[in-house]
């Protein structure tokens, strides 16, 4: 993307005069296209954030009977967050407390 030296709008690939150009739409300005042009940048991705607060939110978590569907274990850590509007129930997120197998219900 390359953007006017003028006004700073987005130049847009023009050929209305029989060869090609970045111009404006906007403005008047005008760059001639005489030769190929490329130009690559490799994004550096950002660390993503646990916004559920990943192991740290499991350690302060009260216990219930659950059936684990991996080890059928019956007991489970859970906590409850309202992650949908206000007018639907609370999603209750399960750990099994024998293998760390994670669910939730809606």
């Amino acid at each position: 993307m390359l953007f006017c030296p003028t006004c700073a709008n987005l130049l847009v690939i023009s050929s209305e005069t029989g060869y090609n150009k970045w111009a404006c739409n906007t403005c008047a300005y005008e760059f001639p296209i005489s030769k190929q042009m490329t130009s690559r940048t490799r994004l550096v991705r950002k660390q993503v954030d646990d916004v559920l607060g990943g192991d740290e939110m499991w350690a302060h978590a009260d216990q219930t009977q659950a059936s684990c569907d991996k080890c059928n274990h019956d007991q489970a850590y859970f906590y409850q967050l309202q992650i949908r509007s206000a007018d639907e129930p609370m999603t209750t997120f399960y750990r099994c407390t024998s293998c760390a197998h994670q669910w939730r219900e809606n």
